[in-house]
């Protein structure tokens, strides 16, 4: 399995309450019609993560984010080819008029992890 994780900023006159409700009534609905996808959550970010930087050129680089965004897929390749389909596009389409992605990472779990 691997693991896309996405650090989202919501665009300039974009509430919070558009945002998180089109993720709720949209965003996740659509996940069944996207085969690679094993499980997929927004985390609405409460409080700024605190980070030291070494210097002046790094601290201007980082962006501030609204939400962290995990996707679990099968793999890449099944990913890119369901970011191909209708509804997939469908979601981007939408969500580039309320936010962008500033960062992304994808890796891949290490063992079975934990959940209680």
């Amino acid at each position: 399995m691997t693991i896309i994780n996405h650090r989202i900023r919501l665009h300039d006159g974009v509430t919070p309450v558009r945002f998180e409700t089109w993720v709720r009534d949209v965003d996740y609905a659509t996940c069944p019609e996207l085969p690679s996808v094993v499980s997929f959550s927004v985390q609405r970010v409460v409080e700024p993560a605190t980070r030291k930087h070494t210097d002046a050129e790094e601290a201007a680089s980082d962006e501030t984010f609204h939400y962290v965004e995990t996707i679990e897929v099968t793999s890449l390749e099944d990913f890119e080819h369901d970011m191909q389909s209708p509804p997939f596009r469908k979601l981007v389409s939408d969500f580039d008029q309320m936010a962008r992605v500033v960062a992304e990472t994808t890796g891949e779990r290490i063992g079975d992890g934990y959940r209680a």
